[in-house]
């Protein structure tokens, strides 16, 4: 008698990460954490000044080939300066996946303006460029250097793609509609530190991108975010924001316009030094782990793993199963079942559109969307799993 899926699924996790328990995904603190942390302790400089910002922020730049990084509290702060320094004003629309964490949504509303949801590909689960160029082709108009919502007759300021899980989106796709459409591009690359698409890192292809060092993502600071661009003015006004718009000088306290107290603390930034140091290993760890989930896959019907598209170069961050239709009513019960015996899976975000303070925001036909919300599960995905 055949095994019932859930089943299936949790023997092919078993196989991969050993008996349970086994988290999403915990960060691994085997370098220079302590000692960092520990100079910054002695030196008294834990909090908005110290050498581990500059530092951060230098080796941020260097790692992604960006010209400047601007290191700041989290990545939806990140996003929310880097959209306003875009030029996004209240009234505006930008377009965004619907498929995405909801800090995507939450930065545009931040700046005022409205999100516009775009339907995502199963290819590489982020932003479906064939159909959004159909789709604006209908709703909206180029007046000047201006894109115009028809039906709603607000400007569409930007456009955000989303690196989904790490995985680099169809980013030649993106600019070509942003060229044709006058759309600026702001990358949320929040979940893609070490991704890149056609050896380029993600997060450099717009005039802005952002990244994100929460507690579990590939690198973390504990909390943290970054601003990378090639822009010297960009970046220098990006700085001036997230420190409270604080005119430099000895004593005097001055500011200038309504700034934000986004700025990274130093013992934060001196984890993410160490860890930094470690990223080439942990992208090294994350690919066998995909590797060895792909092997124990094969033998579950119905499923696959979600692979980097070609011509690019996933960090994997998160591991993600996907099911295959006929069986995407299953999915509820490989979460219960994988939970119940100690693997911490979790299915993707709800789709943005779908919660309560989006529910009204303009938005496209969203097919593969809803049904890859159905179908994508995320498993145990900590570096230290493939060790």
């Amino acid at each position: 008698m055949t095994s019932p899926l859930p089943q299936l699924v949790q023997a092919a996790i078993c196989r991969v990460v050993g008996p349970g328990p086994a988290s999403l995904h915990e960060p691994r603190f085997v370098g220079n954490e302590w000692a960092y942390v520990k100079e910054c302790l002695d030196s008294t400089y834990v909090s908005s000044i110290g050498k581990f910002v500059d530092r951060f922020e230098a080796d941020l730049a260097a790692y992604t080939g960006a010209k400047h990084a601007v290191a700041v509290v989290n990545g939806t702060a990140a996003l929310h300066v880097a959209l306003q320094l875009a030029g996004v004003r209240p009234g505006d629309e930008v377009l965004i996946p619907t498929l995405t964490f909801v800090a995507t949504a939450c930065a545009v509303v931040y700046c005022g303006a409205t999100p516009h949801f775009v339907d995502s590909q199963e290819r590489d689960l982020g932003l479906n460029t064939c159909s959004l160029r159909e789709y604006l082709g209908m709703i909206a108009e180029i007046r000047g250097k201006q894109c115009f919502n028809i039906s709603t007759g607000r400007v569409i300021r930007a456009i955000v793609p989303m690196h989904t899980f790490g995985h680099p989106v169809d980013i030649e796709g993106v600019m070509a509609i942003a060229r044709d459409f006058r759309l600026t591009i702001v990358e949320d690359a929040a979940e893609s530190l070490g991704s890149t698409f056609q050896g380029r890192h993600t997060g450099t292809f717009g005039l802005m991108g952002t990244l994100s060092f929460n507690g579990n993502k590939t690198i973390t600071t504990g909390g943290g975010g970054a601003i990378i661009t090639n822009d010297p003015a960009l970046a220098k006004r990006a700085k001036h924001l997230t420190t409270t718009a604080k005119v430099p000088h000895r004593w005097k306290y001055v500011h200038d316009e309504v700034g934000y107290n986004y700025r990274l603390p130093n013992i934060n930034a001196a984890i993410g030094c160490a860890q930094l140091e470690q990223l080439p290993n942990f992208l090294a760890t994350k690919r066998r782990l995909f590797d060895l989930y792909s092997s124990s896959f094969t033998e579950v019907p119905k499923t696959s793993i979600v692979s980097e598209p070609e011509g690019c170069r996933s960090n994997y961050w998160l591991q993600t199963l996907l099911l295959d239709e006929s069986v995407a009513d299953q999915r509820d019960a490989i979460l219960a079942m994988t939970n119940d015996t100690g693997y911490t899976t979790r299915p993707t975000w709800s789709l943005i559109h779908w919660l309560p303070p989006y529910s009204n925001c303009p938005r496209m036909q969203l097919p593969v969307a809803e049904s890859l919300e159905k179908r994508l599960i995320n498993l145990p995905s900590s570096p230290a799993l493939a060790e």
